[in-house]
């Protein structure tokens, strides 16, 4: 699941020409394809026109290698404070990742010493409803029923978190193939959040 993460992680520095390969790797082998354990060879491809380096060497010519000018898109990442004030102004709809269990703080966090429970406000949508049987994401018709199932409007903007900013960026992908691409991910999320011993949670946790 962390190639959604590189995913995000590439757009969020303005590179917007990145692929995920759906189904990852045990989708490449089912499907028969080869695979090579060796490492590598050098490929550095013109990232703003992929396309017209591949032409290139297809045609027998060198592709030059060239500097990637990155450019910051902020909106992508959301801060502590934006949260904060997103529990006030209520600008953005927000989904958390993260299983039922560690939304509802029944069980535990994986990290030792993170309160259990949820930023107020938000829902759950557990990121493997992304997917289906074989790890592939969910047509579109079928991703709209999962957030539609949580009352998230696809009209309205949305905010992604998690445990530790990956598996929201699994959301963010599943939003984007519904048309929504300027979803933001909150990258501390739950992790930061729950360390930070002012700041409000719901769950079993809070009522503790």
């Amino acid at each position: 699941f962390s190639a959604a993460r590189v995913w995000w992680m590439f757009r969020v520095f303005g590179h917007n020409k990145v692929w995920v390969l759906d189904g990852g790797l045990p989708r490449w082998r089912a499907s028969g394809y080869d695979v090579e354990s060796s490492a590598s060879g050098d490929a550095i491809l013109k990232a703003s026109a992929a396309s017209e380096a591949i032409e290139k060497i297809y045609q027998g010519q060198t592709v030059s290698p060239i500097t990637f000018q990155t450019k910051f898109q902020p909106h992508l990442v959301w801060t502590l404070d934006q949260v904060k004030n997103n529990m006030e102004d209520q600008s953005h709809q927000q989904i958390d990742a993260r299983s039922k269990a560690r939304f509802d703080g029944t069980a535990p966090e994986p990290r030792k010493g993170i309160r259990s429970g949820h930023i107020p406000g938000s829902k759950c949508i557990p990121f493997p409803q992304m997917f289906d049987s074989s790890q592939t994401l969910l047509p579109a018709e079928e991703l709209k029923k999962r957030f539609e199932q949580e009352d998230i409007s696809l009209d309205k903007p949305i905010m992604a978190s998690c445990g530790t900013g990956v598996t929201a960026c699994i959301l963010a992908m599943g939003l984007h193939r519904l048309g929504k691409t300027d979803v933001p991910v909150y990258d501390g999320s739950w992790t930061e959040w729950a360390t930070q011993p002012d700041l409000p949670m719901e769950g079993d946790e809070s009522s503790s």
